[in-house]
C-alpha cells in the first residue's frame, strides 16, 4: 500500500481509505468489524467516518456506523491508525442529530464529544465539516440559486471553535467536505489572517463521471497544499456496470432511491458503457479501472472506498497495485470528451 502526505499535515494516510457509510445499515456490526480487519492487515491506515452515518440517514441508525467503528477501535493500536470523522450541517431535515445541526461553537462542542464517545477514543486525526454551514449547490445540484442563500455562521467563527477542539487535544486536524472554491480559499484565507489552524484537507466526489474538482478546486488546492479525499469513486455502484446489465441489481442505487438523484441523468448508462468497454479492453473489471483512475490522480492523497461486503471490499483493495497505462487513459479522455461529467 502506498502511503502519500495529507496536505500540509503531518499525516501520511494510505493511498485507499476504508470509507464506512454501509455500516449499520446494509453491513451489520459482525461484518463491519470484519471488513476493518481486513482493511487493517492490507495497509489501510486511515478510516473515514461521519456522525450521521449510516446512508441513507434515519434517526432508527443515525450513530451506529460510529458505535460499530468504537468497539472495533478500543481494541486497536490507536497510534496506528488516523481516524476521521465529520459533524453534519443544516438544511437537509436531519433533525434528531442535534435538533437543527449547525456549524457553530456550541454544536462543534457538541458533535465532537458525541463522535468521540462513540468512537471510544479521546481524539481523532481529522475532524470535517460534512457539508458547508452556508448554502452551496451540492448533491447533484450544480447552478448557485442567489434565492436560496441563508444566514450562516462566518467562516472565521467557525474556524476559531475549531481550534478550540484542537488546543483542548480532541481533534489533530481539521478539514471540509462537499465544498467549492471560494470556500476553500476563504477558510484558507481566514486561518492564515487570524492564525487559526489551517484546512489539511477537502473530501468530495471524484470519480470517471465526476471530475469537476479538476477545475477551479484543483488549482486551489494544490496552491494551498490542501489533499482531496475522494468519495464514491464507484458513483453509488454505477462504475461497477452491474446496473448496465440488471437496472434493478441490488445495491444503493435501487435501495435509496433518493440519494442516488445525481446519477439519474442521460448520459450516465452510456458513459458507464464507455468505461466499461475499455475495462474488458484492458482486461480489468470496470470497478478496478474506475478505483485505479481516481488513486493516481496528481492531486488525490486518497480514495475513499466504501463496501457492503467484504467480498466487495476484496477486490476494491486489490485495485491498489493497478496502474493504467497510457493508451488506456487516453481512452478514458476521449470518453470524458464525448460524455463530460454526466453526473456532477
Amino acid at each position: 500500500m502506498e502511503y502519500r502526505q495529507l496536505g500540509s499535515s503531518d499525516l501520511k494516510v494510505s493511498a485507499l481509505a476504508l470509507g464506512t457509510m454501509t455500516f449499520g445499515e446494509q453491513t451489520g456490526e459482525a461484518d463491519a468489524h470484519a471488513q476493518l480487519d481486513y482493511a487493517v492487515a492490507q495497509g489501510v491506515n486511515f478510516i473515514d467516518t461521519a456522525e450521521m452515518y449510516p446512508v441513507a440517514p434515519r434517526a432508527e441508525t443515525v450513530h451506529l456506523t460510529e458505535n460499530y467503528i468504537g468497539a472495533w477501535l478500543k481494541r486497536q493500536p490507536r497510534d496506528k491508525l488516523i481516524v476521521a470523522t465529520k459533524i453534519a450541517g443544516p438544511a437537509r431535515g436531519f433533525s434528531w442529530i442535534r435538533g437543527t445541526p449547525r456549524i457553530n461553537r456550541e454544536h462543534l462542542t457538541a458533535a465532537i464529544d458525541g463522535s468521540l464517545r462513540r468512537l471510544q477514543t479521546d481524539y481523532v486525526d481529522l475532524y470535517q465539516i460534512h457539508w458547508p454551514d452556508r448554502y452551496v449547490p451540492m448533491f447533484g445540484s450544480t447552478s448557485y440559486d442567489v434565492t436560496q442563500e441563508r444566514e450562516a455562521t462566518p467562516i472565521a467563527e467557525q474556524l476559531q471553535a475549531l481550534a478550540e477542539l484542537v488546543k483542548a487535544g480532541k481533534v489533530r486536524h481539521v478539514g471540509l467536505s462537499n465544498e467549492t472554491p471560494w470556500g476553500v480559499a476563504e477558510f484558507v484565507r481566514c486561518a492564515e489572517q487570524l492564525g487559526l489552524p489551517k484546512i489539511v484537507s477537502v473530501q468530495n466526489a471524484y470519480h470517471l463521471m465526476n471530475r469537476t474538482f479538476e477545475s477551479g478546486l484543483a488549482e486551489m488546492c494544490r496552491h494551498a497544499d490542501v489533499g482531496l479525499l475522494g468519495y464514491s469513486p464507484l458513483a453509488f455502484g454505477w462504475l461497477t456496470g452491474k446496473y448496465i446489465a440488471d437496472p434493478q441489481a441490488h445495491g444503493r442505487i435501487t435501495l435509496f432511491p433518493n440519494f442516488g438523484q445525481r446519477y439519474a441523468k442521460v448520459n450516465v448508462p452510456p458513459a458507464v458503457g464507455e468505461y466499461m468497454r475499455i475495462a474488458q479492453e484492458a482486461g480489468l473489471s470496470p470497478a478496478t479501472l474506475a478505483l485505479a483512475f481516481a488513486r493516481t490522480r496528481w492531486f488525490t492523497a486518497s480514495v475513499i472506498l466504501g463496501a457492503s461486503s467484504l467480498d466487495q471490499l476484496k477486490e476494491n483493495l486489490a485495485s491498489a497495485e493497478v496502474t493504467l497505462s497510457k493508451e488506456v487513459l487516453g481512452k478514458i479522455e476521449a470518453v470524458h470528451r464525448l460524455y463530460p461529467n454526466p453526473a456532477p
